[in-house]
């Protein structure tokens, strides 16, 4: 089955439906349902330990949800078999935060491993593909043969980049990615995520505690918050707008969160 198999232009992108999450018997997220279209630029906030990451992480499937479903270009991940997971995957790009990168492998092989294990390009058309991604997040590729450890914290994240786009994904997720960074490199990245959605015509899915990238960077912000500090019958998810109505939102949570990260 190949990955085109999957495509339907009918559907919204990405779909959450009514998505709970445990680990073990503590509840980190609560029946969140969302809709991610096409060309979206979405912003996931809130204070630590809101279970942000956990449902970036349930969109790719690297969590299977306890209850509800997560929807694919109108496929529940859910139902597929493993080998059709692995297809839809490739769809995805998924940015970490500390890049994980592979320590053992140099910064070519890095950038090449999703085309090696999901392509049938030959190695030189991998070695352009590979050169040509380093050099769109501006580095250079004297560094191929390099490991990243020889790195410092900004270039691994940019390398981290050019291994997500490899092979040219729809939905980039990011986790973090200015997390650690000094203001010089947090605005490259941010300049990367506005780049890499307008060249490659990409949906963007960003976890942030940086309000700056929030407002350079999104056009819509959700903001999540603990379980532990709602009712039961309260949503989890206390605002879905955009980055200016973020801005004159009356609620008083979102209004101390906002005035003080």
């Amino acid at each position: 089955m190949s990955v085109e198999t999957f495509e339907n232009q009918d559907c919204p992108l990405l779909v959450l439906d009514n998505v709970s999450e445990y680990f073990n018997s503590t509840q980190v997220l609560r029946d969140i349902s969302l809709t991610i279209d096409d060309g979206d630029t979405v912003a996931i906030i809130g204070e630590s330990g809101c279970g942000k990451t956990v449902l970036l992480k349930t969109m790719i499937r690297l969590f299977k949800p306890d209850r509800g479903k997560v929807i694919f270009d109108g496929h529940d991940l859910g139902e597929l078999t493993y080998f059709e997971l692995a297809q839809i995957r490739t769809r995805y790009g998924f940015v970490f935060q500390q890049a994980a990168l592979f320590d053992s492998m140099t910064i070519r092989e890095n950038i090449a491993f999703p085309l090696v294990q999901h392509s049938n390009k030959s190695s030189k058309e991998i070695d352009q593909i590979v050169r040509t991604l380093l050099n769109e997040v501006g580095l250079s590729d004297n560094i191929l043969p390099r490991k990243p450890a020889e790195l410092s914290g900004g270039m691994r994240k940019r390398v981290g980049f050019a291994r997500a786009l490899a092979l040219d994904p729809e939905l980039m997720l990011y986790d973090e990615p200015t997390t650690g960074l000094d203001p010089i490199m947090s605005n490259v990245i941010n300049d990367l995520i506005i780049s890499t959605h307008k060249n490659h015509n990409v949906t963007s899915i960003m976890v942030t505690h940086d309000l700056k990238s929030v407002f350079r960077v999104a056009n819509r912000v959700i903001m999540l918050y603990p379980l532990a500090k709602l009712d039961n019958a309260e949503a989890q998810i206390l605002f879905d707008g955009t980055p200016n109505e973020l801005k004159n939102c009356n609620d008083k949570r979102v209004i101390e969160f906002v005035s003080n990260a």
